[in-house]
């Protein structure tokens, strides 16, 4: 019995002294590993010490510099020598930035960070000669496909997809030509398959090019591929399944996707304030908040900008000789008469000048020197895809078309729970 229990304490000592050796050969392994350097914008950040912080309201960028012991003549190198790369003017209050200190006593600023947004930064040296350079942090694509039915808007719709909004003004872009978005029905579809960008794999840093997009409004389907059809000027456009440019010559509307159409071109108009006379009203109404960007709707010159009467401050452009366009009641001008715009130039901002009840921007249309309804005409649309590129165009679409038409819609209403229904009859 006690060579038995002999040999077992033996043996329990021997496991025993097993374990205690892979112990201190794994600590042994843990001790060898080497610490990773904390590299972040270039920098390894275990080198300096690290202050992080945003732009607040009076701070400037040489008060943060002398505030952190640089000397005068670096900081007005970089305001003077380098104000294409770094307008030390122009820091935005609430935007981050580092500021990286030698971690000897005098804790000297030796780089400053400016996060010009969450993919683009300016990298200040002030190690040796002061010097500023741009660069960009790693950015990867991940593709995502979405589809969506309408039951109030399509912000809405977006929204309880969990898809960024910036994806619904892109459609309203590339469809502001082909669909009227101030007129969406319940019941209309979408399908859009774009690309999300993620900084280090994780941080969301907003969409990428939407790839193809499909449209269902009132039954009609619009499919939508962008395609350099210009290889001369590098254009890119977008066309439909059948090669026609979803690009009019002019837009629907002078502002951008997501505001109120209060009133209509209406020549029969009564109004209570005039006695219920007739009192035409030749412009379409689209109501915004002060201060909206007005856009032009086409290419042309610019023929009129000043304040006259009950039309307030406004810009009148043409555009041939067929075309002209006005847009009253701004708030102020970004234009000036003789000035050659491009569709979708910023011409200036919605405003309440002139004979106005509220903040909009009255849009009138002239064809042939008469005020028209811009939503009853038939607009002139640009040149389709010309047919020596067709082929590739169809080739280029195909698997495309094949991808938008595997997605399904998805109704993103979120459910109610049911209710017990009561009745007040007696």
């Amino acid at each position: 019995m006690r060579k038995i229990i002999g040999a077992m304490v033996v043996l329990t000592v021997l496991a025993s002294c097993k374990q205690t050796k892979e112990q201190v050969e794994e600590v042994a392994k843990v001790e060898v590993i080497e610490k990773l350097p904390e590299l972040h914008y270039g920098f390894n950040l275990d080198e300096f010490n690290v202050v992080r912080d945003t732009v607040r309201n009076g701070d400037s960028f040489g008060e943060l510099m002398l505030k952190n012991k640089v000397d005068y003549p670096k900081i007005a190198a970089i305001s003077e020598n380098y104000r294409d790369t770094f307008d030390v003017r122009k820091i935005m209050v609430g935007k981050p930035y580092l500021i990286l200190k030698s971690k000897d006593t005098s804790e000297v600023a030796k780089v400053f960070i400016y996060q010009n947004d969450r993919i683009n930064y300016t990298v200040v040296d002030l190690r040796d000669s002061a010097v500023a350079y741009k660069n960009k942090r790693k950015v990867t694509l991940r593709e995502r496909e979405v589809g969506g039915v309408i039951n109030s808007s399509l912000s809405e719709a977006m929204d309880n997809l969990g898809v960024d909004y910036s994806v619904t003004i892109g459609l309203s872009e590339i469809y502001a030509w082909t669909i009227d978005f101030f007129r969406l029905e319940k019941g209309d579809k979408f399908k859009v398959v774009f690309d999300e960008r993620y900084i280090n794999d994780t941080i969301y840093a907003g969409r990428g090019p939407i790839k193809a997009a499909l449209f269902e409004h009132k039954g009609r389907t619009v499919y939508a591929f962008p395609y350099v059809a210009d290889s001369v000027n590098n254009i890119l456009d977008y066309f439909d399944q059948d090669a026609n440019n979803l690009r009019s010559t002019f837009l629907r509307a002078p502002i951008k996707f997501g505001y109120r159409l209060s009133s209509r071109y209406n020549l029969k108009r009564r109004i209570a304030y005039y006695g219920y006379k007739v009192r035409p009203h030749k412009g379409t109404d689209y109501a915004a908040p002060v201060g909206t960007p007005i856009v032009a709707t086409a290419d042309g010159t610019v023929t009129e900008s000043t304040r006259r009467g009950g039309n307030g401050k406004y810009v009148k452009i043409k555009h041939n000789s067929i075309y002209s366009t006005q847009y009253l009641h701004m708030k102020a001008q970004n234009v000036k008469r003789g000035e050659f715009v491009r569709q979708g130039d910023v011409i200036g901002w919605v405003g309440m000048t002139g004979n106005t009840g509220g903040p909009h921007v009255c849009y009138r249309f002239w064809k042939n020197g008469r005020q028209v309804d811009p939503l009853k005409e038939k607009l002139p649309e640009a040149d389709p895809i010309a047919d020596s590129l067709r082929t590739d165009y169809m080739a280029h679409i195909a698997p495309l078309k094949e991808q938008l038409d595997c997605i399904e819609f998805v109704d993103p209403t979120p459910t109610e729970p049911e209710e017990t229904l009561i009745s007040f009859t007696q």
